[in-house]
This record gives structure tokens, C-alpha cells and sequence, in this order.
């Protein structure tokens, strides 16, 4: 048991709080390099591919503000441990998968244990660590291992599917996932419990009307606009969203408090952090099948590809205490913002004749400088300014609108990325395919610095209220 009456360790919080988050980027980026192995094995379709990864990020955004309601409720070390065990229970389940529908179910399962998970992770960070230079170092590292996670996950990913097997990617979270449980159990208090009830009409109007809506989408891929499930799922889901709207307005304990979004600082960043990961997402997921199918890397070097993105993003997220002080937050996120645009417009001008180094590795270089740039001033917006007491709601916040960039984004993208692909097959599909989804990707890049320099730079640079 812990012992309530220590002195807290802010160095072991922050290794939980890191090594936990580790877990669920490097899940995704072992996933990313291992899908045209999981497709093959399994027999998924091209689009029912996206559910792989749609099936995790619908589950983990569609729950998260819910969990993090819970965690102010019942206590953030419990709701942390929680996460943790059905986060590893779920990628067991996984690695065992044995058909597509098994495969698409424990990935929702996964992804309820990271909505528990991560926002535990994050409002832990925010109450531990007080608003200042504390907390932009504790929130730099965090976006910094990220980097190193995702260019680990991507590298080990293509490795492990290439010389043993997808699924063994899976299976490393079961060591990291017991000892991240015996760790919280021995330096982690439990936070004080907030009486309450849980907004059960908000969570499950947000998650069947985010399901819908993606479904509606993904579908469309296959079957058309004019598909009549596709055009009914679209409907159910915009109408399930405006009720939870309507829900959240008029609740005595919404999972979404609608005070959060009256900072125009918060709702901006909210905003772009949509736009911005459902570009990075298309990027990923198209990057991957694009070096493997049209390109003909192996897995391991599809993960090696990657890391001219990945180092560059590590080394510039390690840089951003610095720069944030020399420059301020909102011009930071705009520099990086405009430094993915540039990056991702390039990377969409790739064909199957494009050199690697020049055409792909280059505009990876400004991808991964951008991100590394923009995320941590993305996730100080949007915790900037928010009490205790909505701690957990105001991190949930940040991570739905990380999953709902990844969810929505992907889906929006795959559907862009079937048109106008007539009878094409093979090499000449995936090169189409690449070259609609990132060009669009680059599109919400722009709509996002748009946001950013409309609602958060003023004339000549200076800060919005970052």
C-alpha cells in the first residue's frame, strides 16, 4: 500500500505518467507497420482495414470524457489502474486474434482501457506539476516520448512482422503493463473523490454518434455516397451528435462542460488538434501501405523509413521549453502547423518513380519538425487555464479531440482516397489512393493554421493568451 503520509516522488509520477502514455503510442505505431501483414493474415478488405484502427480510436474517444469524469469521481490512480489492466488484458486478446471480427473487437476493448488510461495520465501531470516552467518541461516530455515511442513502435513494428509476427508486438505490453500497475500502486496517492453522478445519456450519445458517423463514411469507401446505410449512418450520427450537444447544455454533471469552450484559446486549440492528428493519421496509415505496396520496402524498412520523421521530431519536441520561452506558445504552433503543411504538400507529390531520399525522406524531415513543434503547444491550450476540480474533464477534452482527429480523420480520408479510382489495381490503386488522402491531409493542415492564426496569433506575432 501506499503511504499517504510520504512525500510525493514528482520523478517517479512523471516515469508512470510516461511510460504508461509510451504504451499507447507505441501500440499505434506497431500497429501502423504491421497492417498489410494483419490484412493478409486475417482477410480484412482494403477499407475494412480502417477498422483496425478506427475500432480503437472510436472506443478510446468515445469514452474517454466519461473516464475522465470518473476519474475525478472515484480517483485517478484507481481509474489509472483500471486503464492499465484492460489495456493489457485487451492487447493479449489481440495478439491471440484469430479472425477480423475477433481483431476489430479487442481493439475496442484496448481502447476503452486507453480512454481510462490516458486522460488519468494527463490530469496526474496537470495536478501534480504547477502552471509554469514545471509544467511546460513535464508537458514537453511527454510530447517527447511520444516521438520516441512512435519511432520505436514504427521501427520494431516492421521489424517484428517481417522476422516473427505481428502479433508479437502485442504481446510486450503484458511485461510493461504489470510493472506500470505495481509502480502506481507504490508511489501514486489517490486524489481526494468528487461526489457525482456520471452523464450516462452524454457518453453513449457521443460514442454512438462518432461510431455512426465514421461507419457512414468508412462505408462510402465501398459502397457510395448514394448507399442508402451510408447515407442513413451519416444522418444518425449527426443527429446523435447535436443531441449530445443538447445533453451537455442542460446536464448537472456533463462529461463535456461547455464552460470549458468560452477560453478561445481552449476551443482553438481543441479545434486544430482535430484537424492537425487527422492529418498525421492519414499519414501514417497511407505512408505505410504507400513504401510497402508502391515503393516495395520490406516491413523492417518501412519502419526504418519513418525515422527521419520520428528523430527529428524527438530532438525538435526536446527544444520546445526553449522555444516557447523565446517565442511564445501561439507563434510556436503556427511555425509548426505551417512546417507539416509544407511537409505533407510535398510528401502527397510522391509516385512510384519518386527517389526515397529526396521525395519521401526530405518532407518527412518538416513533418517530423512540425509535430515535434506543435503538439506540446497544442496540449498547454488546451489544460491552459483550467481549475482542479476540471482537471479530468479538461484532459479528457484534449484526448478525445486527439482521438476524434484520429477516428474522423481516417475515415474522412479513406473515403476521399476511393475517389475517382475507377478500375485501377495494384501499385496504380495505392499510388492514387496516397495521392488523394495526403493531399487532402495537407488541406486540414491549412484549415488548422488558419484557425490558429485567425483565433490565437495577433498582428506581428504577438500571444493570444498563451
Amino acid at each position: 500500500m501506499t503511504n499517504s503520509t510520504a512525500p510525493v516522488s514528482k520523478n517517479a509520477i512523471l516515469a508512470i505518467i510516461l511510460v504508461s502514455y509510451v504504451m499507447i503510442v507505441l501500440d499505434t505505431s506497431i500497429v501502423l507497420t504491421g497492417l498489410p501483414n494483419i490484412r493478409h493474415d486475417l482477410g480484412f478488405g482494403d477499407t475494412g482495414l480502417a477498422w483496425v484502427q478506427s475500432a480503437y480510436t472510436l472506443s478510446f474517444g468515445g469514452f474517454m470524457l466519461l473516464a475522465a469524469r470518473a476519474g475525478d469521481t472515484f480517483g485517478r490512480r484507481r481509474m489509472l489502474m483500471l486503464g492499465l489492466s484492460l489495456f493489457t488484458v485487451a492487447s493479449l486478446a489481440i495478439g491471440l486474434a484469430r479472425s477480423p471480427a475477433a481483431m476489430v473487437a479487442a481493439r475496442a476493448v484496448q481502447g476503452l482501457g486507453a480512454a481510462i488510461l490516458a486522460p488519468s495520465t494527463l490530469a496526474l501531470l496537470q495536478t501534480t506539476f504547477a502552471e509554469g516552467r514545471e509544467r511546460t518541461r513535464a508537458i514537453s516530455l511527454y510530447s517527447a516520448v511520444a516521438g520516441i515511442a512512435a519511432s520505436v513502435g514504427l521501427v520494431l513494428g516492421g521489424v517484428l512482422a517481417e522476422w516473427l509476427s505481428w502479433r508479437v508486438g502485442f504481446f510486450i505490453n503484458l511485461p510493461i503493463g504489470i510493472a506500470m500497475l505495481w509502480a502506481a500502486r507504490r508511489f501514486i496517492r489517490e486524489s481526494e473523490p468528487v461526489k457525482g453522478r456520471f452523464d450516462v445519456a452524454g457518453a453513449a450519445s457521443s460514442t454512438l454518434g462518432m461510431t455512426a458517423l465514421v461507419y457512414g463514411l468508412i462505408r462510402s469507401a465501398s459502397a457510395g455516397w448514394g448507399d442508402i446505410w451510408t447515407q442513413a449512418s451519416l444522418a444518425a450520427g449527426l443527429l446523435l451528435l447535436a443531441a449530445f450537444i443538447l445533453i451537455e447544455k442542460h446536464a448537472g454533471q456533463p462529461i463535456m462542460p461547455l464552460r470549458l469552450f468560452a477560453s478561445r484559446q481552449r476551443s482553438a486549440a481543441y479545434a486544430a488538434r482535430v484537424l492537425f492528428l487527422g492529418a498525421m493519421i492519414g499519414f501514417f496509415f497511407f505512408g505505410t501501405q504507400f513504401l510497402q505496396v508502391v515503393l516495395h520496402l520490406s516491413p523492417s524498412l518501412t519502419g526504418l523509413a519513418f525515422l527521419p520523421m520520428t528523430l527529428v521530431n524527438f530532438a525538435m519536441a526536446l527544444r520546445v521549453p526553449a522555444l516557447t520561452r523565446r517565442f511564445g506558445n501561439a507563434p510556436l504552433l503556427a511555425a509548426g502547423l505551417a512546417c507539416t503543411l509544407a511537409g505533407m504538400a510535398w510528401l502527397s507529390l510522391a509516385g512510384g518513380d519518386t527517389p526515397y531520399w529526396l521525395g519521401v525522406a526530405l518532407p518527412m524531415v518538416l513533418i517530423g519538425a512540425g509535430q515535434g513543434m506543435a503538439l506540446s503547444p497544442l496540449t498547454a491550450a488546451g489544460i491552459a487555464g483550467v481549475p482542479k476540480a476540471d482537471a479530468g474533464a479538461a484532459s479528457g477534452i484534449v484526448n478525445v479531440a486527439h482521438q476524434l482527429g484520429n477516428s474522423l480523420g481516417l475515415a474522412v480520408l479513406v473515403a476521399v482516397a476511393a475517389i475517382g479510382a475507377g478500375a485501377r489495381t495494384g501499385v496504380a490503386l495505392m499510388a492514387h489512393r496516397v495521392t488523394f488522402a495526403l493531399s487532402s491531409a495537407a488541406g486540414m493542415l491549412a484549415l488548422a493554421l488558419l484557425l490558429v492564426l485567425a483565433l490565437l496569433v495577433r498582428p506581428g506575432g504577438k500571444r493570444a493568451g498563451l
